[in-house]
């Protein structure tokens, strides 16, 4: 289920790119392809570089975040896992 709603996210933010860019003298090809590859980060750099700044850092700030706090789950997880070891 999460990997279906991560690639509708993708796929939003590639849509909007391609639409959006055109209107900034941006290359749309470009944007679209970044925005499915990497999805909100990207949106957050290239609302940064169309003077959408407040808008673009917050998105890159939260995303980021969130990316860090999966990691640090993961590793919990591993080292939570390696401890108790498998049954």
């Amino acid at each position: 289920m999460l990997r279906i709603t991560g690639l509708f996210v993708s796929l939003a933010v590639a849509i909007y790119l391609w639409f959006d860019a055109p209107k900034h003298d941006k290359d749309k090809w470009l944007w679209a392809i970044l925005g499915v590859l990497f999805s909100t980060i990207v949106l957050g750099i290239y609302l940064i570089k169309t003077e959408r700044k407040g808008l673009g850092w917050t998105i890159l700030i939260l995303t980021i975040l969130f990316y860090l706090m999966l990691l640090i789950s993961i590793l919990i997880g591993v080292i939570l896992f390696y401890q108790v070891g498998p049954s």
